[in-house]
């Protein structure tokens, strides 16, 4: 089959967050199954220039933005086995950053339209395009109003793929003539609480909906987690699944891994020891065998950190120890902070994102705390095993998914149920008693070891769902 896969982030040529990581890796993971799966992205200027010297340029055109012209050229590359597409526009995207700026919707419009217009110049026709989140929403919106009848068009499949359902592309009725270029007509198609919903109307259009967790799909479908979008999916659930999210094995990989104090494996575990007397070192915590709880995450709301600090003290008291990193809203970075003075011999903090040390906390700590409110899919949980270190975690989205609480058969980490600090405590406790037991501890980190959460399962069940439309 011939997938185009299309977002606005891919590494390794441009990433913030999770998105980057599927965008980079699903795609090769396809290909390594004898199929043609390449990825159109826009050409950032914030790119390393060693990056952008690797590129080819390959043709320039013109794109439609309601009753503009606007110019995009295409360079092309290979990164891991995967053709890539970058599409340049130097007014939209030679800025510092790939997102928050005050035309974002115009950015989005123009590179949604220039993905369509791109199958023009290139021998390549797709049998599926799969669009990701609200910044590509109106790939298969486009293609439905305008390209589906084009000649070199037909029969092209869409599938969309929501990776946060809470940020939708919401915006102000006057992008219809403004901007998208659209016929009134299909005003409804786009219109949704009064805006332009640019989810909404991907929703609508493609053939298929997927998330990115099983728990996932059906957990948007009620309203505590679909930020008010569950009355445009319930219509359509019967297009709607959910596929889980897998981590690149090569990258994370405790035998190879350059960044980690010691390398270690499922045969020869010691140097998981030397990582964390180093990380301990790293973070200026005071040496000994207590266990140890890493945290790498953004400091917001829904990643869980009102449990956190509802109960800190109560952790503490239980004998754990902190490594923590991250950065986000103020209030967090204060109180992470607060606790490192009044704790210093049992508590690491550093604010930022540094991922050479978020590998060592991976490999260092005994625990890695995940507590969310809602987790669309998450990796930290899968790295975390990756490295032996046992998550604990809210049963919620691919959390729920990945992670089997050790008191049931084959438990590969520790898990509680309702939005609850002392529910998360509780499951502290128990894995504390766990870690107590040395045998049984060890058993439980062998396990971790020995999961598989490569790419090669979840790029199958992709291309059941492409070949099934």
């Amino acid at each position: 089959m011939n997938i185009l896969y299309t977002a606005s982030e891919a590494i390794p040529f441009a990433a913030s967050g999770g998105l980057a990581d599927v965008a980079g890796s699903l795609p090769a993971a396809i290909n390594a199954l004898g199929h043609d799966c390449r990825v159109v992205i826009p050409l950032y200027g914030s790119m390393k220039p060693e990056l952008r010297a690797s590129l080819t340029y390959l043709t320039n055109y013109t794109v439609p933005v309601a009753w503009r012209n606007q110019y995009c050229g295409v360079f092309t590359g290979v990164a891991n086995g995967v053709t890539y597409y970058l599409l340049d526009n130097e007014y939209y995207y030679a800025r510092t950053g790939l997102y928050g700026f005050y035309d974002d919707a115009e950015r989005f419009i123009f590179f949604s339209r220039a993905v369509l217009e791109l199958l023009h110049y290139i021998d390549f026709k797709p049998d599926v395009i799969n669009a990701n989140d609200w910044q590509t929403a109106l790939v298969p919106v486009y293609y439905d109003i305008f390209y589906r009848y084009q000649s070199g068009y037909e029969d092209i499949k869409t599938v969309f793929t929501i990776h946060n359902i809470q940020y939708q592309g919401k915006y102000g009725l006057e992008l219809i003539s403004d901007l998208l270029g659209i016929p009134l007509y299909h005003t409804d198609l786009l219109e949704y609480d009064g805006c332009v919903n640019f989810m909404k109307a991907a929703i609508e259009v493609s053939d298929r909906v997927t998330t990115v967790s099983p728990s996932y799909a059906w957990e948007i479908l009620d309203p505590w987690y679909s930020h008010g979008l569950d009355r445009a999916l319930v219509p359509k659930q019967f297009k709607l699944s959910g596929i889980l999210n897998g981590i690149d094995q090569n990258i994370n990989n405790p035998e190879i891994d350059p960044y980690i104090p010691k390398n270690f494996s499922l045969n020869d575990k010691s140097g998981k020891a030397v990582c964390k007397a180093k990380l301990l070192e790293e973070m200026e915590i005071a040496p000994g065998k207590e266990p140890v709880i890493g945290i790498v995450t953004r400091f917001v709301a829904h990643k869980g950190l009102d449990l956190i600090k509802y109960v800190f003290e109560d952790i503490i008291r239980l004998g754990y120890k902190f490594t923590i990193l991250g950065s986000g809203e103020k209030i967090y970075e204060d109180f992470f902070n607060e606790m490192r003075y009044r704790y210093p011999d049992r508590v690491g903090v550093k604010i930022g994102f540094i991922p050479e040390l978020a590998k060592r906390i991976y490999a260092g700590a005994d625990l890695f705390l995940m507590p969310s409110q809602s987790e669309p899919c998450g990796l930290a949980q899968m790295i975390a095993l990756r490295y032996g270190t046992i998550p604990v975690v809210r049963e919620t989205g691919g959390l729920r998914d990945s992670i089997k609480d050790a008191g049931g058969e084959n438990g590969n980490g520790f898990t509680f149920k309702t939005y609850n600090a002392h529910d998360m405590l509780g499951a502290l406790t128990r894995a504390r008693a766990y870690y107590d037991q040395r045998m049984q501890w060890g058993k439980l980190v062998n396990r971790a070891l020995k999961q598989d959460f490569s790419w090669e399962k979840s790029a199958k069940l992709y291309l059941e769902l492409y070949q099934g439309i």
